[in-house]
This record gives C-alpha cells, structure tokens and sequence, in this order.
C-alpha cells in the first residue's frame, strides 16, 4: 500500500513506478486524497485506488474516472451515518474506522 504520507516527501508517479517494479506478484493499493493525484497515477499497473477523506461529489468524479481501469475504496471520516452517501457515488468497498477505533468496551468474564 502507497499511503499519501509516503508521497509528501516524493513524487506519487514515482513511488507507484518503483511498487510495481518490485511488486513480487503482490497487489498494490495506492491511496490518494484529491483528484490531481489520481490523475498523475491514472494508466499505471496497480490494483486498487483508495480515495482518502474525500467528499462524495469530489468521491463520485474519483470513481468515475479510475472505475473502468482500478478497483476504488473509499475510507477516512465515513460513519454508519455517512455510509449511504458514500455507497451512492458507486465506489466498490467502503472502509469505516470508526466499527472498531470507536467502538465501546464491554466488559466479559468468563469462567469454567
């Protein structure tokens, strides 16, 4: 996975470039959190994009473009709330952080 923070510091084209290389018959994801992104890596050999903290209108235009090419994931500020919306730009998988970061403890004891 090429997670944006690796591509702060580097060029997103290049850290792609350099995954597939060394792939290893591995999948390779590639996060990216605006549409420049996106374009600067679209026609590369990866497997999946993952759309970061985007806004669904902003989301939608995102799947549209990598849809015909990538398998699209969508993650980051999305709750059970927000799911619905997020399903409605027709991304293929949704991750919710918030099902096990934010989720209550229960308190279990178990005894034989």
């Amino acid at each position: 996975m090429i997670k944006d923070n690796h591509i702060v510091s580097s060029d997103i084209k290049t850290l792609v470039s350099l995954a597939i290389k060394n792939k290893k018959g591995k999948k390779i994801t590639v996060e990216v959190d605006n549409l420049n992104q996106l374009k600067q890596i679209m026609g590369l050999k990866f497997n999946t994009v993952l759309f970061d903290n985007m806004k669904p209108k902003i989301l939608k235009t995102g799947v549209k473009i990598a849809k015909k090419y990538y398998e699209t994931e969508a993650s980051g500020n999305i709750s059970l709330k927000t799911i619905k919306k997020i399903a409605a730009t027709g991304v293929d998988r949704i991750s919710i952080g918030s099902i096990t970061h934010s989720s209550s403890a229960v308190d279990l004891k178990l005894e034989v």
